[in-house]
């Protein structure tokens, strides 16, 4: 997958093993993880689909431009790790979001692209691929899906979590404690505002171009925080809008950053103090949301993956306005931090073979849970429909959760699903 900050395309190969005798764990081992570079040409496309000034022949073969940039990604990270196409069952792709529309007055709807006829063509393998559309389809924001991958890895009987992930987007999954004297509260998820896009942006601005990021936080650690115009940045639509929550480019892209920049040099600020206030907005809408939303009176580990995990900088913000929160790093959990958001879409392409619904209808609003993704075929597809058809769950959408159905199923569903376990990798 790539993210907002279409930095990179995220390769993770996985395997799940489930013990059909003893339905109820899915075990996973991360074999191997790379990031592959993405094309200079096709990136600048890309940002050029942001901003819109893309017309309808620009995006159609920007599509298939991506599908050859993540089928490229995949072969080379199968060759890195010795791996032959034909040993691989699926190759389960997010691809690139490109817009994310859920404001109101607008019809609800989400485009991904890397198309996946084009991945399957050149790997041979099946492909799953645009994985929101079904939620969206059912009413919902078809975000934030990672929250799915949450509650099978990280439900603990006694400690209350929040996992917060820190791409360009910042989302963040409460995980309440599943064994409280019989009364469980159910997991909930939402967008919580910038994560690194603006201060990616502004990193490029500042620096003409030569730096993509703040690296560990180091522009932003030289800076002072402007608290008053911390204060007018919380002061955003996003930030005060109710549940369900989820936001992308459009709303904290580039152009936002620019104009954000602008303000800073007209209030005198140095670059040094923009980017220190900039990474204090990302974190201090993040403890906002946190406090703001969390189900439980007292949460006692934050987990943070993505980029945002290796800026020191934003760490170190979040454990001071998050006081009494344990601030942990995904890598403590086996998974690589930066490595998460593929890996949870290796698991929701294999959710699709396994015939389960893999959406929380309650973060995302759908009216139901539903199978999420699409099949692209390739030169495996019958044996692949051989070796998973026989072993398909029975999901019937009738008997699934509504996201209005509050007091019963959607407050039960979610202790129903399989529970994620970490097989460490053998080294030999």
């Amino acid at each position: 997958m790539s993210g907002t900050s279409v930095d990179g395309v995220d390769v993770a190969l996985c395997r799940f093993e489930e013990d059909l005798t003893q339905p109820g764990e899915i075990f996973l081992e991360v074999l191997d993880y790379s990031e592959q570079p993405f094309p200079q040409e096709i990136r600048a496309q890309v940002f050029e689909a942001f901003q819109e000034k893309s017309g309808p022949a620009e995006l159609c073969e920007l599509n298939f431009a991506l599908g050859e940039v993540f089928a490229a990604s995949a072969l080379r990270g199968l060759a890195a790790s010795g791996l032959d196409p034909a040993q691989v069952d699926l190759v389960s792709s997010h691809g690139q979001t490109i817009y994310h529309q859920v404001a109101a007055g607008h019809r609800l709807s989400t485009l991904q692209m890397a198309e996946g006829a084009v991945i399957a063509a050149r790997t041979g393998v099946t492909t799953a691929y645009d994985f929101r559309t079904g939620d969206v389809a059912l009413g919902g924001q078809g975000a934030p899906l990672a929250p799915y991958f949450d509650v099978l890895f990280f439900s603990h009987p006694t400690r209350n979590r929040a996992l917060q992930n820190i791409g360009g987007i910042g989302n963040v999954t409460f995980l309440p404690a599943t064994d409280t004297n019989g009364v469980n509260k159910a997991p909930l998820a939402l967008d919580t505002g910038p994560g690194n896009a603006l201060i990616d942006a502004a990193a490029r601005i500042f620096s003409e171009g030569q730096r993509q990021f703040d690296d560990n936080g180091a522009m932003a650690g030289q800076g002072t925080i402007d608290p008053a115009w911390l204060a007018e940045l919380m002061a955003h639509p996003y930030i005060r809008a109710e549940l369900p929550k989820s936001t992308g480019r459009e709303v904290f892209g580039d152009a936002y950053a620019r104009r954000l920049v602008e303000q800073a040099r007209g209030k005198g600020l140095s670059p040094e103090d923009t980017m220190a206030t900039l990474t204090a907005f990302t974190a201090k809408s993040i403890a906002t949301s946190i406090k703001r939303f969390s189900p439980v009176a007292r949460l006692d580990e934050l987990i943070v993956s993505g980029g945002g995990a290796h800026n020191r900088v934003l760490m170190e913000m979040l454990g001071e306005w998050l006081p009494g929160v344990e601030v942990r790093h995904h890598d403590q959990f086996g998974v690589p931090a930066s490595a998460k958001e593929a890996v949870c879409f290796a698991l929701l392409g294999y959710e699709l073979l396994r015939n389960r619904p893999a959406n929380l209808p309650g973060s995302t609003g759908a009216s139901r849970q539903s199978l999420l993704g699409k099949l692209a075929p390739g030169l495996n597809f019958a044996p692949l429909l051989q070796k998973f058809g026989p072993v398909m769950e029975n999901f019937s959408p009738a008997t699934g959760p509504s996201s209005t159905d509050t007091n019963t199923k959607e407050n039960t569903s979610w202790q129903k699903m399989p529970r994620l376990k970490l097989r460490p990798t053998n080294p030999s």
